[in-house]
């Protein structure tokens, strides 16, 4: 199989590139490295099986060619990060959405297979946890940028769900929840490397609200995991996956926790609640006045687990600690 991977140079795509090829398939990269880094390739460079293309999604010229020359394509490429969506919406919603077009339309050209990826951001601020794919979207108003990212997934989704009913074309969408791992930057809001980065730094961990907030954080080695087994599954196509853990923690646990793994620290002085370990911060300090975050988010994984019979199996701890000794080892090098 050749697969043309978008957004190949980023935390998803570098890995996903990296399990294609130890399974003896052909990539090609298409990333213009605003978000992405070149380096995240770095190992599989020399790899006569990757081809890296720098440049977008909106070049529609580039996207024909190279689908033109692929099995399947994986669609990660993306405006994300929440800190993104408040400062700069018109590039979240353009990226977003006229990207996956131009992929779509491609795609139909040369019959090729799109997995999708989308986010759990899409279900907005419901509370009907843990959230099932046919659960209704509540989000909030226009005039809140906050919600421009999880309306341009949105569009995406029916964009794709259309090309598969109207003109068949073999589609599979995948909504990701809180995926970490080592190579993931804490640039564009990701909690779990900015709070990696502060503690090994020696920094106070920045918590924001009251930390009481839940979150799932899967491994990207399960997520990859998965995106493949949707790549060969048949009775993928035409339908919609949760991809994540479904084991729930709080942000507040999560940074204690974090505190417990960084060498220098002692357990027994990891704090109960703010001291000089972690600093709570208002939403509206972080992100400006009106901004609203969801309280929970949790995925109902059983519909993925039936069709292939996915599910993580990597901890939480096994995840932290991994991605500890990686930012211990860039900060060596």
């Amino acid at each position: 199989m050749h697969a043309l991977i978008t957004g190949g140079g980023g935390f998803i795509g570098s890995h996903l590139t990296r399990a294609l090829m130890s399974n003896g398939h052909d990539v090609t990269v298409l990333d213009n490295f605003s978000s992405g880094k070149l380096a995240s390739l770095e190992d599989e460079r020399d790899n006569r099986r990757l081809r890296v293309v720098t440049d977008t999604v909106m070049n529609e010229t580039v996207v024909d060619r190279l689908i033109s020359e692929t099995d399947v394509v994986f669609h990660l490429a993306a405006a994300v990060g929440v800190e993104m969506i408040v400062r700069d919406p018109v590039h979240v919603i353009e990226t977003n959405v006229q990207g996956t077009s131009i992929i779509l339309r491609a795609a139909r050209r040369y019959g090729r297979k799109v997995l999708l990826a989308s986010t759990s951001e899409i279900y907005g601020k419901n509370t009907e946890t843990p959230f099932a794919e046919e659960h209704d979207r509540v989000v909030g108003p226009t005039t809140m940028a906050r919600w421009s990212y999880s309306a341009s997934k949105a569009v995406d989704e029916f964009l794709a769900l259309a090309y598969y009913r109207q003109w068949d074309l073999p589609v599979v969408i995948f909504r990701l929840f809180n995926t970490i791992g080592p190579r993931q930057t804490g640039q564009y809001g990701m909690v779990v490397p900015r709070l990696v980065q502060q503690a090994l730094s020696g920094s106070p961990l920045t918590v924001y609200g009251d930390g009481q907030q839940t979150r799932c954080f899967c491994d990207v080695q399960d997520v990859v995991r998965a995106l493949v087994q949707l790549a060969d599954s048949e009775a993928a196509i035409g339908e919609v996956f949760n991809v994540g853990s479904t084991a729930e923690t709080t942000i507040l646990d999560l940074a204690k926790e974090i505190l417990r793994l960084v060498p220098g620290v002692d357990a027994n002085e990891v704090p109960v609640g703010a001291n000089e370990h972690i600093r709570f911060i208002a939403y509206e300090e972080a992100y400006g006045p009106g901004f609203e975050d969801m309280r929970h988010r949790v995925p109902d994984i059983s519909k993925i687990q039936t069709t292939i019979g996915w599910q993580p199996e990597i901890s939480l701890k096994e995840s932290l600690l991994r991605i500890r000794d990686s930012e211990i080892s860039t900060l060596r090098q």
